[in-house]
């Protein structure tokens, strides 16, 4: 398997099984990178007050209150020291690539489905824009937008991770399960073969003949046998 396309590109189609396992090779590599940051994060003293991943994490970059909090920490030296910036680069890094992986593939499953990519805009960016910003909202729209955004996880988890998808070639490509042989192979008989029906297993009604009683014939193979009536 191409692992560089499966995880990183957007072209094609992959089965539930792969987009499954693109989550297993996520998780996995959390641990890893928060292992690795705990190791800085001892090393240095403590620098970071907690360490932890989360896909929403990338609409943090699109809240303007974010940004000018952590500038005004870096201002006052509170994060300026080489471990907090060590810190902050690998959980930056680190969520970039999850969100890519978790993007490509789920795209890809997308086109299983026959559906575009386009349809993460309402399966994972609204979600996410109601979680960063919801605290920000009018009262009157906090239920409403986050039962609409509730209702749309569910149906891309559902169309994702859940649901079979087409059976034939669609337009993103031919379908990613191998094809299975449903009729057992046909094998050749001869005439002395003894199952099935064939042309040399043949029953023939011979017309009245003078010079022999009417009867019926059977011939099965090359051999012949006469049934007559006495």
């Amino acid at each position: 398997m191409d692992w560089v396309w499966f995880l990183f590109g957007f072209d094609g189609r992959i089965n539930r099984a792969k987009i499954w396992l693109a989550l297993l090779v996520i998780l996995c590599w959390m641990i890893f990178t928060a292992m690795l940051m705990l190791g800085i994060d001892a090393v240095f003293g403590n620098p970071a007050k907690s360490i932890g991943f989360s896909i929403n994490d990338i609409f943090a970059f699109l809240d303007p209150a974010v940004l000018r909090a952590a500038i005004s920490r870096v201002r006052e030296g509170k994060e300026a020291s080489p471990a907090h910036l060590v810190l902050a680069f690998l959980h930056g890094v680190g969520t970039l690539v999850f969100v890519w992986v978790d993007l490509a593939t789920s795209i890809k499953r997308l086109h299983d489905r026959d559906k575009s990519g386009w349809w993460m805009i309402p399966y994972f960016v609204l979600p996410g824009l109601y979680s960063e910003f919801h605290d920000r909202l009018p009262s009157y729209l906090i239920f409403t937008l986050g039962l609409a955004a509730f209702l749309l996880m569910i149906a891309g988890f559902v169309e994702i991770y859940c649901l079979r998808g087409t059976r034939w070639t669609n337009r993103f490509g031919p379908n990613p399960l191998p094809k299975v042989q449903n009729r057992p192979r046909s094998t050749p008989t001869g005439n002395n073969s003894s199952s099935g029906w064939g042309q040399t297993n043949a029953m023939e009604f011979i017309p009245h003949r003078a010079s022999s009683s009417p009867g019926m014939h059977v011939m099965r193979g090359h051999d012949r046998r006469s049934l007559d009536h006495p």
